[in-house]
């Protein structure tokens, strides 16, 4: 990461986040994936815990959720902080967070094209390909315990 402050990251309830992370998730899913507004909002994220990255200047530079079951999802990160390192933190603080809640594992729908990504955090590729909002996706996994970081 070259940015001379480093990017904080919090984990938050909806309440406190919504407002934030939804122009972000907008651009990333709706404007350049093309997802359905209708498809991308749903009713977990009321009941899920959101990661919020945000750079030196205050700018929400990255999102993602944790869903009461364990799934991560709705990973998203500002165009231009893409290959910082901002994914990354916003993932271990995901997965910090399931390791307080002692969750066993965690598991997301990864986009086949960042199945590398999450394999460099000790997620494992299960089953085939699918389809998901358009987009092809892989079952990642990975197992926790107490001592997990990121």
């Amino acid at each position: 990461m070259s940015m001379a402050v480093l990017p904080t990251v919090c984990v938050l309830d909806w309440a406190q986040v919504q407002a934030l992370v939804t122009p972000l998730r907008t651009a990333v899913f709706v404007e350049e994936q093309g997802v359905p507004v209708e498809i991308e909002r749903d009713v977990f994220d009321a009941v899920s815990r959101h990661a919020l990255a945000r750079s030196g200047a205050g700018e929400v530079i990255g999102t993602g959720r944790l869903l009461p079951d364990g799934h991560i999802g709705r990973m998203a990160v500002a165009c231009r902080w893409r290959g910082k390192g901002v994914g990354g933190l916003v993932l271990a603080a995901l997965v910090q967070e399931a390791v307080r809640l002692n969750m066993g594992e965690v598991v997301l729908n990864a986009q086949v094209h960042a199945e590398a990504f999450y394999l460099r955090h000790g997620f494992v590729a299960e089953g085939c390909v699918f389809e998901e909002a358009g987009i092809p996706h892989r079952v990642m996994r990975r197992r926790l315990d107490q001592g997990s970081r990121s």
